[in-house]
């Protein structure tokens, strides 16, 4: 990749660090997309251990990579999002990836196309840990920051992609824990 095009890719997925999400972070700023992206790698990188067989620099990649269309088009919420956000999102990831020299278009594309089908372990511990990552970025906000919904949502969300390995389960069943202890607290139960 020569020089420019890779700061010109870099100028086009800054945006993920302008665009923010429906989540606030403790000090009480909304969070960014690239904001979620990082921790997200993070969590995979802790979960390593837990996974001996995976391939953990894969799922890394996938966290890094996974929201690269919100870059152009925004974050709208999973109980926002509809079929249309899903084709604009994945019609802005093809033209983010056109940019990029072929060799490297090519494996990135390949890797969405493995999180999309959700077959692989890799894929399904990558989308395991993307909705939890949400459930731990609401835990940890202001409650006054949580919509009505937020209060059954946060308790269920994500948990069908946490049930093909214990670990991810356990992780989940904690979370709620967590989500319920939050509004019991907080008097909203």
């Amino acid at each position: 990749m020569n020089a420019r095009q890779y700061i010109d890719f870099l100028s086009k997925i800054e945006k993920l660090k302008c665009h923010t999400r429906h989540s606030w972070t403790t000090c009480g700023t909304q969070e960014s997309v690239a904001e979620h992206t990082w921790r997200l790698a993070v969590m995979a990188l802790l979960c390593k251990d837990e996974y001996p067989t995976l391939d953990i620099d894969k799922v890394i990649k996938m966290c890094l990579i996974h929201d690269f269309g919100e870059a152009i088009t925004g974050d709208v919420p999973s109980f926002y999002k509809t079929d249309d956000h899903e084709k604009r999102e994945e019609n802005a990831i093809t033209e983010l990836l056109s940019t990029l020299p072929e060799a490297t278009a090519k494996e990135l594309s390949l890797l969405f196309d493995e999180m999309a089908k959700l077959e692989s372990p890799e894929a399904k511990l990558y989308k395991a840990l993307d909705n939890m990552e949400a459930v731990v970025s609401h835990n940890e906000a202001d409650i006054s920051t949580w919509i009505p919904l937020e209060y059954t949502e946060n308790l269920v969300y994500g948990e069908k992609n946490c049930t093909w390995s214990e670990w991810t389960m356990q992780l989940r069943a904690q979370l709620r824990r967590d989500s319920e202890e939050k509004i019991k607290r907080e008097g909203k139960l």
